[in-house]
Formats: structure tokens, sequence, C-alpha cells
């Protein structure tokens, strides 16, 4: 589904990654570890085509096409979506008209019949424990740190994209609210698409599969691995690999 190949890039002419390749199939949860500052965000908004950041060489391929030039809403027509670490308030725009514009948008469909998409609204806004008048007000506008991710998640859920980021989407959430946001992703995950996560906390892992780990050190993927590589980096952390990356 993504295919990276001897990615460098950066932003505000610095290169930050360097030379990195991943390849992500159809169904698979890929988790990206890696400590503050080594370019985990950096991947992540790149392949969402922010336009900040620059390609210096290598690429991108999203089933199959070059995703070089594309802008960031093409990306996102094509069904790719970007879970913010640091999701933005946006004023003037309720939750329920956005939703419901960017799925006209990724669709095409420009008849989306309103009570049928509210229904489904509501039922998802219950299953992750966000009250119902939040549809009507403005998009993270008011809302705690753990709403907005809530909400987050809550655009996965009603966009329905191929490939979700999700980059470090559980910072900042007490225990049960990860517990939330986990059972969110995992009912958004099938064998029909896939998800890439940024995290340091384990629990939001509880109710996926993990099928390949990796740790990102310096702009530069050192070790690729299964979820016993996640397991090994929260017990352990960074230091064995920071060691193996100097010596590269």
């Amino acid at each position: 589904m993504l295919e990276i190949k001897n990615l460098h890039a950066g932003v505000d002419g610095k290169e930050i990654l360097h030379g990195l390749d991943l390849s992500v199939g159809k169904g698979e949860v890929h988790v990206i570890l890696g400590p503050n500052g080594s370019g985990k965000s950096t991947l992540m908004n790149v392949i969402m085509g922010h336009p900040k950041y620059e390609i210096i060489s290598g690429g991108l391929e999203f089933e199959g096409e070059n995703l070089n030039a594309l802008k960031t809403f093409e990306r996102a027509r094509r069904g790719i979506f970007l879970s913010f670490q640091n999701p933005e308030e946006i004023p003037g725009i309720t939750v329920e008209n956005m939703l419901r514009t960017a799925k006209q948008a990724i669709t095409g469909n420009k008849v989306i019949k309103i009570l049928q998409f509210r229904k489904k609204l509501q039922e998802t806004m219950a299953e992750l424990q966000i009250d119902k008048t939040y549809a009507s007000r403005y998009m993270n506008v008011g809302f705690s740190g753990g709403e907005k991710k809530r909400n987050e998640i809550l655009q996965l859920l009603m966009l329905e994209p191929k490939l979700a980021l999700l980059d470090e989407t559980d910072s900042g959430l007490d225990v049960d609210a990860v517990q939330i946001v986990s059972k969110g992703v995992a009912k958004f995950h099938t064998a029909e698409n896939s998800c890439v996560i940024i995290t340091h906390n384990t629990a939001i892992l509880k109710n996926l599969k993990v099928d390949k780990a990796h740790v990102l050190i310096n702009g530069k993927i050192i070790k690729d691995g299964d979820a016993k590589l996640v397991e090994e980096v929260s017990q352990n952390g960074y230091a064995q690999f920071e060691a193996i990356e100097a010596d590269l």
C-alpha cells in the first residue's frame, strides 16, 4: 500500500530524514518507535504532504502512485489520513459540518443523506464517549486535550481512509481515554486498510495485532522487528539502538 524508498527530507533547509525505507502492506499495522527529535513526526508530515516539509530525494508511492508532487488534499482524497499530535482548533466550522464536507470531498458524493450521516455520527460519538452536543460545536474549540484526541479518532472512523497515520494520538491521555482511543483504532482497522502508529505508550496497541515495528533514530530506521520489538523498547529504552546508530 505504502512504499518509501531512500527518502531524504527535511524542513527549513535542514535534512531530517536520511535515506529512509519503509514498506507497509494492505491490512498491516506498523509501529514507529524512537526518542524525541528522531524524525518520527517529520516522516508523518512528509507522507501527508505538509507544505513546510521538502523531499530532497527519494520518493513515496501509495497504491503504486508516486506521491511526491501531490498536494495534501490530493493525498487525503486518495485515502491517507493523519491524526495530529496536537490537533488544531478551527473556529466557525462545526464538527458535523467539517466531517460531512470532508466525506463529500473524499468520496466525490455531493449528496450525502443528512439523517443517515447524523445517525452514524451520533453512534460513533457514543462509542468514543463524546457528548453528542459536541457535533454542533466548533472544531476542537474549547475541547480538552483528551476530547481533541478522541475527536481525531471520530474523524478516522467517519472518513474511513485506506491508510491511517497516527502521530502520538495517545499522548497526554489518562488510562481510560487511552483505552477508548485504542478500541476506536481497532474498530477502524480491517484487512482492507493499514495503520502506521507513532507511540511511546504500548496501551494504545492493546487491541491491535502489530505486524511490524521500526526504531527510528536520527532520521534513519536502524532496527526492524515485530511486536516483541515494541516490548523490548518499552522495557529497555533506546540506549542500545543509539549505540547501533552511532556505528552505522
